[in-house]
């Protein structure tokens, strides 16, 4: 059994931001070969800021639960900072991560930065 933090078990129990975004202003979907990750993203017209990230996920409780921090982390935030976001910041987020189950940081902010790629 691998040794994950609190928080970790709290986002893979119980996941924010869970689903789809029936307007999102960018969708994508990233596969590996132990599971994969849906991410959108919609935008204030406003603002411009993120308002409303979701996901679907596949994988091992290290990638339910660095999607899940992936969505809190980003709202609020203009895609420029979005962009900024590292994977080392989603396992700081998280109480960090097993070293071997980092990966699932990278994907979550590989999703990321192919999503904001789509943005307007």
């Amino acid at each position: 059994m691998w040794d994950y933090s609190a928080t970790v078990m709290d986002h893979f129990l119980n996941p924010r931001n869970v689903g789809d975004i029936p307007d999102a202003d960018a969708v994508v979907e990233v596969k590996t070969s132990g599971g994969s990750l849906r991410l959108g993203l919609r935008l204030s017209a406003q603002s411009g800021r993120i308002v409303e990230a979701r996901f679907q996920a596949f994988g091992c409780p290290g990638a339910i639960a660095s999607a899940s921090a992936t969505t809190e982390l980003v709202k609020g935030r203009t895609p420029a900072e979005a962009a900024l976001l590292a994977p080392e910041d989603i396992a700081a987020y998280l109480g960090e991560l097993p070293e071997e189950k980092f990966h699932s940081a990278v994907l979550a902010i590989e999703a990321l930065r192919r999503a904001l790629e789509l943005l307007p």
